[in-house]
């Protein structure tokens, strides 16, 4: 069972940079993660509607607390424009103690840090 303040990577992925950067910006001005990482953008198959699809997407790595993974999920779910977004929760199992607690102190509330 994960505690409020254990850490937590949230996977997602936008369909333009340009989206993807508000979506980064939203949730570090609004204290829901510490920190998102915008990758290069690569290209998803997927099966969509009984279609083999694909896009250009840019992949999301978010930081935050357990305790923010929800508001990190419904902020994302309601900037997103796909009917079914891609959002991940993964527990972080360990790392560098001056990095997760700088993790846990930018988002222990809404404009913290």
């Amino acid at each position: 069972m994960l505690r409020e303040d254990d850490v937590v990577l949230i996977i997602s992925n936008a369909p333009d940079t340009l989206l993807a950067k508000r979506m980064a910006h939203v949730l570090v001005e609004d204290g829901l993660a510490a920190c998102v990482n915008l990758g290069q953008p690569g290209l998803s198959v997927y099966r969509w509607q009984n279609e083999i699809e694909s896009a250009e997407e840019i992949p999301l790595t978010i930081k935050t607390t357990y305790g923010m993974h929800q508001a990190v999920v419904q902020t994302l779910a309601r900037l997103h424009p796909y009917d079914v977004p891609e959002i991940l929760v993964i527990p972080v199992i360990g790392g560098i103690a001056s990095y997760l607690d700088w993790v846990r102190e930018q988002t222990r509330s809404p404009g913290a840090g």
